[in-house]
């Protein structure tokens, strides 16, 4: 299984994203979902997550600015990102415990990572 999660730009503060990751391969099952992202000369964050029933959690530098959501039929988890600040400025990567086909456990896997910028 891979993760590919395309989506990301130069963005104006005030701005909106919404990047996407797909999981692709023979997947059987899929846990929980998240975006980290790493700014520059920082540790990589959590910025959100999202259960396989829906229930979303979120850091605190993004609560009612960010949503995640996820659809289960393509496999695919979303982070709409509104009221962009310049500190949101990472690279952001898609994460999700992937279960494939023939497969016992489930394991973690990790997207690519694609940069967002937000600057005027």
């Amino acid at each position: 299984a891979q993760l590919v999660d395309p989506g990301g730009g130069l963005l104006q503060p005030g701005g909106t994203l919404r990047p996407s990751c797909a999981s692709s391969g023979s997947i059987f099952s899929i846990n929980a979902m998240a975006w980290y992202r790493q700014a520059p000369g920082k540790q990589r964050e959590l910025v959100a997550t999202i259960t396989s029933g829906g229930s979303p959690n979120y850091a605190d530098s993004v609560k009612g600015r960010f949503t995640i959501n996820r659809d289960n039929a393509k496999n695919t988890v979303y982070l709409q990102m509104n009221s962009l600040k310049p500190e949101d400025t990472a690279v952001y990567y898609c994460n999700a415990d992937i279960r494939i086909t023939g497969g016992y456990y489930h394991y973690n896997y990790w997207g690519q990572g694609t940069q967002v910028t937000v600057s005027s």
